[in-house]
């Protein structure tokens, strides 16, 4: 079997010793990392591979993605940074234009505070698209927008009820409205469209994504939705030896409101996590979602928001507890939707009751997003070992007027607060929860630098006081990343027994000092991509095209 040494560069391990300057590849694993010397006596005949001095940087771990969702939205209609209803429309209506033997029209990226009200309708679609189904995403992916043609191709009337948990907006005289959100979106309009779609389209999707992540250096990703589609076509892919990064899956759990429905999701979940524990696919635990946004005022929260209204949680916790504790007792690990303080409360009871029923075992489980929490009750977590799973670009600046305005108190100084995280102890995982935000890793990491902005220098910061160093927010963003997920023992750091996954950057940000150049992550490219030991991306060329 050869061995590669790779050699000439600033290997940063994200290990207990940082750094190095040399890597021995053998096969799909590590042999060895350190100094140029030891690794030249422990394979003196290797094949050297000269990195002319480049920082390596373990293979990012994407903590919170939803996998064919990134693909998917590659090739839709791109309306991130457009700055009122009319840009949007123009964009919308280019694309039907341009494509007008599309059988629907498919955007994301939209943000609440771009539409006055912060709720759009279906006529503001239908006045440039009348005559086919469009469905544009909100940014955070938690709703829809769609024009009547949408509307009627759901089969959505008047006397359609909302399901649990979501709600089909409606105007005084009780028509729908074009807005959708939660738990409607995720019930009504997700299964059909992924009924209209086609085995080779949801093909494209993965390898628009796997193209995707080797040029930005994703080794891996969390999903965070897994559902029966999704499966299918990773199987697929996988038979087929097409992957070229790694998926470690969190399995979708609807609160369908019968507890007995509720947990047999959690039996085909476990099922599934038996059956797939494959290097490049595994099933580890499930998902669930238990509020919505600050954005689409359906985030749970301890207080009203800033017009006197809140919203109910899409879980309570009596009928989220019984269903964490049977996850856990199956051997499961819990990833939980909170983003309003109190839905964080639910998820922290609902683990408590686990705790309680189940007794002392390895656990992972883990709250996503946590965008506004109590210092108490991270205090909370951290002391149940739950894993603060949270994305850097959702607290771009560029993105938080909205977001702010919806608040409107002394709550917005203390959003998306990660160093309280690590103060209390906890484990803080970092993703990007894409395509609800840029799948790439650089810019994430640059936000979480810096609290300003990837997208508009201009933004400012949000809270700077919250910061991370750079060498820190890499180490969240790849080590701690694969503990949230149980892969610690394979994947997230440089060290022997290791799988060798790593890149190569064509800019050293950690020059001189940890947080030393964080402005030029915005600027730096991935020289080269090494997945299982094979060099899967190198000078803007992909040298094993989906495996």
């Amino acid at each position: 079997m050869t061995i590669q040494l790779y050699t000439n560069a600033r290997v940063f391990t994200a290990d207990t010793r940082r750094w190095a300057d040399a890597i021995l590849v053998q096969g799909e694993r590590i042999l060895y990392v350190g100094d140029t010397a030891t690794a030249h006596r422990l394979s003196p005949n290797a094949e050297k591979i000269d990195l002319s001095g480049h920082l390596v940087v373990p293979g990012f771990v994407d903590g919170h993605a939803h996998v064919i969702g990134t693909g998917e939205a590659l090739g839709q209609v791109n309306l991130w940074g457009a700055g009122s209803v009319q840009q949007l429309q123009h964009r919308i209506k280019e694309r039907a234009l341009e494509h007008a033997q599309s059988p629907r029209i498919l955007a994301t990226g939209w943000l609440h505070g771009v539409i006055p009200g912060g709720i759009p309708d279906a006529a503001m679609l239908d006045a440039v698209v009348p005559d086919k189904p469009v469905y544009a995403f909100a940014y955070d992916f938690h709703s829809v927008w769609v024009n009547t043609a949408a509307l009627a191709e759901l089969g959505i009337t008047d006397d359609t009820p909302n399901p649990h948990g979501g709600t089909i907006k409606r105007d005084s005289n009780g028509h729908a409205t074009g807005y959708i959100d939660e738990n409607a979106f995720y019930e009504i309009v997700l299964p059909f469209l992924d009924s209209q779609v086609n085995e080779n389209e949801h093909e494209a999707s993965i390898t628009a994504v796997q193209h995707a992540y080797r040029e930005t250096g994703v080794t891996t990703a969390c999903d965070m939705g897994f559902n029966e589609t999704d499966l299918e076509t990773f199987t697929r892919a996988e038979k087929d030896g097409r992957l070229t990064s790694r998926l470690i899956a969190y399995w979708r759990v609807n609160n369908t409101g019968s507890a007995q429905d509720n947990l047999a999701q959690i039996r085909r979940a476990a099922d599934l996590a038996a059956d797939h524990v494959s290097p490049f696919l595994r099933v580890v635990g499930i998902k669930v979602i238990i509020d919505g946004t600050i954005d689409g005022c359906t985030a749970a929260l301890g207080a009203p928001y800033s017009d006197g209204t809140n919203a109910e949680p899409i879980w309570r916790l009596e009928e989220l507890a019984p269903v964490v504790a049977a996850a856990d007792a199956a051997g499961l690990k819990v990833a939980m939707h909170a983003i309003g303080d109190e839905a964080t409360r639910i998820a922290i009871g609902a683990v408590e009751h686990a705790v309680a029923v189940n007794g002392p075992q390895d656990r992972r489980h883990r709250i996503e997003h946590l965008e506004l929490v109590d210092r108490a009750d991270v205090e909370r977590l951290a002391a149940l070992g739950i894993t603060a799973s949270m994305q850097p670009v959702h607290a771009d600046p560029a993105i938080a007027e909205n977001w702010r305005a919806k608040l409107n108190d002394d709550r917005v100084e203390r959003g998306f607060p990660w160093p309280w995280m690590t103060e209390a102890g906890a484990r803080l995982a970092f993703g990007t929860d894409s395509p609800t935000s840029p799948h790439a890793p650089l810019p994430n990491m640059y936000v979480a630098a810096t609290r300003a902005s990837a997208l508009d220098a201009a933004a400012g910061t949000n809270v700077p006081d919250f910061a991370l160093p750079l060498a820190e927010s890499i180490e969240h963003a790849t080590r701690d990343s694969a503990w949230a997920c149980g892969a610690e023992h394979e994947i997230g750091r440089l060290a022997a027994g290791l799988y060798a996954d790593f890149v190569v950057l064509d800019t050293d940000v950690l020059a001189a000092a940890d947080d030393a150049r964080p402005a030029a992550l915005l600027n730096t490219q991935v020289l080269r991509t090494v997945v299982a030991g094979r060099t899967v991306y190198e000078n803007g060329r992909h040298t094993e095209t989906d495996r």
